[in-house]
């Protein structure tokens, strides 16, 4: 019971420092490192930051971000209005490759397109993602060809070298099957298990990481 109120505690507290989330309505829900976030928040960079905020403390597994963004009345943006500033976001983000493109309804923002790789639907996500009167966005974007195992692999296990907290010593495996990569195994630490998801995405090909990965904390 004690361990479960300290992660509880640790993530409100972690929260309440964060300066780019504001925790008044936000409600935290804590069993056995699975961790659930309730409530409310004016903006949608706010509902990824308290996602991101609950991650960094020792002791979470999982986060849940069932947070819903609720717009203040000067942030609403008509579906038009919202739509056109995505694309024209999409378009200057020199990132972000031609043709992908943005919808936008009720402030959900709903992108489509092909790119090559996982990292370049990821800037497409950030372009818009701080946009005013976002709500959620939604990923269609697809990726264009099959990925490579070795190359997968490769990059996992690089990245493990260079974060492992003791080197060589890792029972991460790699399963890579068309553009799904399965991660399954221990890692050490947040970062660790961090570098190994973000360099699996770095693969060309890589439409799905399937994060079975196990935070030894």
């Amino acid at each position: 019971m004690g361990k479960t109120k300290d992660i509880r505690e640790a993530v409100e507290a972690e929260l309440d420092f964060d300066p780019l989330v504001g925790t008044a309505d936000i409600t935290v829900r804590n069993i056995n490192g699975d961790v659930a976030l309730n409530g409310t928040v004016p903006s949608y960079p706010q509902y990824l930051e308290a996602g991101a905020a609950a991650q960094r403390i020792d002791g979470v597994k999982n986060v849940h971000n069932h947070l819903e963004v609720v717009l203040a009345p000067s942030d609403y943006r008509d579906d038009a209005v919202l739509t056109t500033a995505a694309n024209d976001a999409l378009t200057l983000n020199v990132t972000v490759p031609d043709g992908i493109e943005a919808s936008a309804r009720d402030g959900n923002l709903t992108l489509t397109g092909t790119v090559k790789y996982g990292a370049q639907r990821t800037a497409a996500e950030l372009a818009v993602a701080a946009l005013t009167g976002v709500r959620n966005v939604r990923d269609h974007i697809e990726i264009g060809c099959d990925a490579d195992p070795a190359d997968v692999d490769v990059l996992v296990h690089d990245a493990l070298d260079r974060w492992a907290l003791i080197p060589d010593d890792s029972d991460v495996k790699v399963d890579t099957r068309g553009n799904t990569v399965t991660l399954t195994g221990h890692v050490r630490t947040w970062a660790e298990h961090d570098a190994v998801v973000d360099a699996a995405w770095m693969a060309r090909g890589v439409n799905d990481v399937n994060d079975v990965l196990t935070v030894a904390c």
